[in-house]
């Protein structure tokens, strides 16, 4: 194995001592599901992040890429981690081609610092995605797991905006997919394959996305039920209307009362179901109004309308939901569920009961047109004496997802759940494909080991 004394001055000899981080006081900021790597390397460009490659490759390192942290809690315990590498010198948009609706940056450039450069070119534009944490993740991180927010139901994913990649692979080989011309794809696109890998299979240094012009207004209708049954059916409805929301959300009341936004519910309303409008201000009066009256036929109790700063705001507090939480509850469990569309009612319902058996807090909240449930489990602080109650919730939870077509994931947790869990949920037959493209890929197995789906 190669000594530290051996591997520093090779990565100072390519990056720059200055970009180099091997003081153990200053590496415990990197600690990683209780591993410390050995050092944390800060390439300034694609050219010397194919050199640390092609070198942690020879020497048989493994590599854990990484922007700004947001993601560092998905995945599963990594089985080593020599060098952590950190893409947040890599953080200039390469090229910007509004006229054509086309976008380049790089991978270390937070997703907030595209979107206000975006806003000023003439009368405005924007990358259509709104994940978690949208202030501090990267665009290679938002890509590498696919995170996305609300309004997928009206924008998609990562995978339904990017047109190229620039990715260094295993060997240090640096590999070009696509482009700013939509269909200039021929044979298999490396692009798809990178996105929501996990940073196994490459390191996504660039990309290239499609841009929308910036709406004209949006609005958020939020609507208070006192049942499920009501609320589902209200969301059931516009689903199959001709409207266009950008977003459809249901919360039960602890997802409510634990946002960072304070919004009215009555008395008895137990589920707040937020529809989001992007659009030409008419339409969206025009939707709202409409709404408002469907609801009416499905019980509801209270309608707000929310413009500006106020529907920003809200919008903000369901996306960075669970970064509200961790503060007041440190041992927070955050679950990400998959199931088909017609089923969203019918999950979250039968995920309240589960809770309610094992008496666990739980706020949900649901992404309605997507089939997309986010559960968080409020753990109290003597995790340990409930552990084996939170595994098998988990079970459970994950049984319920997979009888209904999908999965579940755990985002994150404390490392005590991680160590009995697989936090990627049942294990599929597609599994051994991802497998066989690691193998081939990385045969070395130097790219996130242990992180991704089969501990690969």
């Amino acid at each position: 194995m190669l000594k530290t004394d051996k591997l520093i001055p090779r990565l100072n000899e390519i990056i720059g001592e200055a970009n180099v981080i091997q003081d153990p006081d200053k590496l415990k900021a990197y600690t990683m599901d209780g591993k410390k790597p050995k050092v944390v390397v800060s390439p300034k460009t694609i050219n010397e992040i194919s050199k640390v490659i092609a070198y942690a490759n020879q020497q048989h390192l493994t590599i854990v890429p990484r922007g700004n942290g947001t993601k560092m809690g998905m995945g599963g315990i990594p089985k080593k981690m020599d060098i952590i590498l950190s893409t947040n010198r890599l953080n200039r948009i390469t090229d910007s081609d509004c006229e054509n609706l086309t976008l380049s940056a790089e991978g270390g450039i937070t997703l907030s610092e595209v979107q206000k450069s975006l806003a000023k070119v003439g009368k405005g534009y924007f990358l259509p995605l709104d994940p978690p944490f949208t202030d501090k993740a990267t665009l290679g991180g938002i890509v590498a797991t696919n995170s996305s927010g609300p309004k997928r139901l009206l924008y998609g994913t990562a995978r339904d905006l990017i047109i190229g990649t620039k990715a260094v692979f295993p060997n240090g080989d640096i590999v070009v997919s696509g482009g700013k011309t939509v269909k200039n794809v021929s044979g298999y696109d490396m692009c798809k394959l990178l996105i929501g890998s996990y940073g196994t299979l490459g390191i996504i240094c660039e990309m290239t996305f499609k841009l929308l012009p910036l709406p004209e207004k949006e609005a958020t209708l939020a609507l208070s039920f006192a049942k499920l049954e009501e609320a589902d059916g209200f969301a059931r409805q516009v689903r199959s209307s001709q409207l266009i929301p950008s977003s459809i959300e249901i919360l039960n009341a602890i997802a409510v009362k634990n946002m960072k936004y304070s919004i009215s519910m009555p008395p008895n309303g137990n589920y707040l179901v937020a529809i989001g409008l992007d659009g030409v201000a008419e339409s969206i009066d025009r939707q709202i109004s409409e709404m408002s009256e469907m609801s009416k036929k499905h019980g509801v109790l209270e309608a707000v309308t929310l413009d500006s700063e106020k529907h920003q705001a809200f919008w903000i507090a369901i996306r960075d939901f669970s970064k509200g939480l961790t503060e007041k509850c440190p041992n927070l469990i955050s679950l990400k569920s998959n199931f088909l569309i017609s089923k969203s009612g019918e999950m979250l319902g039968s995920y309240e009961k589960i809770a309610d058996e094992f008496g666990m807090d739980c706020a949900f909240i649901c992404h309605s047109g997507n089939g997309i449930l986010y559960s968080y489990i409020l753990a109290e602080k003597n995790l340990r004496s409930k552990i084996e109650s939170f595994v098998e919730l988990i079970g459970k939870l994950t049984s319920e997802a997979v009888k209904n077509e999908g999965n579940l994931v755990v985002e994150s947790s404390p490392l005590l759940i991680k160590k009995k869990v697989d936090v990627w949920g049942q294990s599929r037959s597609d599994y051994l494909v991802v497998r066989r493209l690691k193998e081939q890929i990385d045969p070395a197995g130097i790219l996130n080991i242990g992180r991704f789906v089969g501990g690969i």
